[in-house]
């Protein structure tokens, strides 16, 4: 039983570890870029102006019941507004919010390292859209946080959480099968937790 636990452990860790050689390499430079972002920065912002056509911004649609009444959702075609727009000015990123006024819309795209906000006059259908896009590193960070990445990405992350755990933890187990060297391994082992507990008590008070 022990031997094949130790067979096990080996073959996991050893091919685990390859699997991920790519997402812990990526985790920890971006890890350490993300904890000093003054270390890489830099931004571009660019603003440009259209027309929407006006129909699409004033629909001839009957509110929905209980709708807040400053949101004016149910007279604009959204879609096609959204649509337009990217194919206008190539927007990338997730479109993360839609904000319909009574004079006016607002709508945002996301992505890592990068968001456009485009302001529409329903009246005439004159908008300007602001588009700024920040550097490689920044968008790598945010790849790191999982933020404006969408769930695929999300799954990812999880996946290489859960695979750098058994990385972690299938090494360990391997330790208790090396003679050689055993005590101080495990005493390394224990040393490096005690060390995370102690800085995380330091940054948490």
């Amino acid at each position: 039983m022990q031997r094949q636990l130790a067979v096990w452990s080996r073959w996991l860790h050893i091919y685990l570890s390859l699997m991920s050689f790519g997402a812990i390499l990526f985790f920890s430079i971006t890890g350490l870029t993300l904890n000093h972002p003054d270390w890489f920065f830099s931004e571009s912002t660019k603003t440009v102006e259209g027309t929407v056509p006006r129909e699409w911004l004033q629909l001839q649609q009957p509110p929905p019941e209980n709708r807040d009444e400053s949101d004016y959702g149910h007279e604009v075609d959204r879609l096609a507004v959204v649509e337009f727009l990217r194919g206008e000015h190539g927007l990338s990123g997730r479109m993360t919010e839609f904000l319909s006024f009574q004079d006016e819309c607002e709508v945002t795209f996301q992505g890592p390292g990068y968001a456009a906000t485009a302001r529409i006059r329903r009246d005439d259908g004159t908008y300007s859209v602001s588009v700024i896009s920040n550097d490689l590193v920044s968008m790598l960070n945010d790849l790191h946080k999982g933020r404006h990445t969408g769930a695929e990405w999300s799954v990812v992350i999880d996946i290489s959480a859960i695979i750098s755990a058994l990385v972690a933890i299938t090494g360990l187990i391997l330790v208790f099968f090396l003679k050689l060297h055993r005590k101080l391994r495990l005493s390394l082992a224990v040393a490096g937790i005690l060390l995370i507990l102690w800085m995380f008590r330091i940054a948490i008070n």
